[in-house]
């Protein structure tokens, strides 16, 4: 994590702008940080002045509801509130938050758009080009809140640039009081694929244990509160990863990371997961 103390959250007045304003809320509650909410506007060059007024007009009116809902969230809280109104497109205002935060936080789609909507599309060009980490808060919720409980789940592929979302997700287990899981997935093939080549899979599983335990190396001693459960799977990544979000709190891994046999692709698996992980994900570039 950064040295800033301000997470920056993403708002647009959809439903899915509403869950990450709730998950920041409480997550810069629990960390004694500024809760920085950001609204962009792109007025459209063919509008007049009374036109233009109406559309700024609205995108404030976003940013009273969504401090609302975060005050409401961490009620009795003493949370720092800022808000702040940027002329732009979203993702190059985001951008530009980015480097002065310790995470962006969005929703994974936008104002009444699917999946390539305006968030949609900015969770992926974030997750690739932010200075920060980034949150796309998705997947379940419970009473309008994303899950609270259960393990941080990290995704370990032995590369130095990973060290970066193994380092965040102690920290984030460790704030949460949660169980850390840390996931190696050692085939980035299909079983079909590789089943009738004739290597010692005993000694392949080994060596595959050994990497995620030098990964994992210096970390627990550093944060000996959290509870670490080890998982090496022969597996495709995204599989593995989105079986875990059903009961993860949260999901952590890097933008991009080793790619080959033994390496999990995780520029392709983090890209997945922004879209079909059933918990938020964060995503950390490294490198």
């Amino acid at each position: 994590m950064s040295g800033s103390s301000t997470i920056v959250v993403g708002i647009d007045g959809s439903e899915a702008s509403d869950l990450a304003t709730v998950w920041a809320a409480l997550t810069a509650a629990g960390r004694d940080f500024t809760l920085r909410i950001v609204t962009a506007v792109d007025t459209p060059a063919h509008l007049d002045d009374a036109q233009t007024a109406e559309f700024a007009a609205m995108a404030r009116s976003r940013l009273v509801a969504a401090e609302t809902l975060a005050r409401t969230t961490v009620d009795g809280s003493s949370l720092r509130i800022e808000t702040e109104l940027r002329e732009g497109k979203v993702i190059d205002v985001l951008l530009t938050a980015s480097t002065s935060s310790a995470m962006v936080v969005l929703g994974a789609v936008g104002l009444g758009e699917s999946d390539s909507g305006i968030i949609g599309s900015a969770a992926v060009g974030l997750s690739t080009h932010a200075s920060s980490p980034v949150v796309v808060v998705r997947g379940r919720s419970i009473d309008g809140r994303p899950p609270v409980s259960g393990p941080v789940v990290v995704g370990v592929d032995g590369s130095a640039v990973n060290q970066s979302a193994i380092a965040i997700a102690f920290d984030e287990a460790s704030h949460r009081g949660a169980t850390l899981v840390a996931v190696h997935v050692w085939s980035d093939v299909s079983l079909a694929q590789i089943s009738a080549v004739p290597f010692g899979w005993d000694d392949i599983a080994a060596s595959e244990e050994a990497v995620l335990a030098e990964s994992l190396a210096g970390w627990q001693e550093k944060y000996p509160d959290v509870e670490v459960r080890r998982v090496v799977a022969q597996d495709r990544p995204v599989r593995v990863l989105t079986g875990l979000s059903e009961q993860a709190s949260l999901i952590v891994v890097g933008s991009r990371g080793r790619g080959g046999f033994s390496g999990m692709m995780l520029g392709s698996t983090s890209y997945a997961l922004i879209n079909t992980a059933d918990c938020p994900v964060l995503v950390v570039r490294g490198g």
